[in-house]
């Protein structure tokens, strides 16, 4: 079986921010990660990607949003056109118009955290 793969869109180099945790907690329970942010080269050892499209996979297992709702907004057609079996919209980046937009392109998103759907708790890991 090959390893699922995510995408961390608002990836960060920021221990303490949710997007980072998200990294560590993935990765930590085997998946490829792949961090979404323009502005890095690299986030705990994984190359980061300025956008979605740049992932070197035809498709993803999973996307997790780690950015507020407009700007989920923005990048919703090029989640929809990568292609993902999960698309997971975290505390902070979920709207109703966000949802709605993003089912209409045929994804089915998780309102919910990935960071605890992979076993991880977000206050646990450590900021250090």
């Amino acid at each position: 079986m090959s390893q699922p793969t995510v995408a961390i869109i608002g990836a960060s180099s920021d221990r303490s921010k949710f997007g980072n945790k998200s990294v560590r907690a993935h990765a930590a329970q085997g998946y490829q990660v792949f961090p979404i942010n323009p502005k890095a080269g690299e986030i705990e050892g994984h190359p980061a990607f300025a956008s979605i499209q740049a992932v070197p996979v035809a498709r993803l297992n999973r996307v997790s949003l780690y950015v507020p709702p407009a700007v989920g907004l923005k990048l919703i057609d090029e989640i929809a056109a990568k292609g993902c079996d999960e698309l997971w919209l975290n505390p902070g980046s979920e709207s109703e118009e966000l949802a709605a937009k993003a089912r209409a392109l045929g994804l089915e998103p998780i309102i919910a955290c990935s960071i605890v759907d992979v076993g991880e708790s977000p206050h646990e890991l450590s900021n250090e």
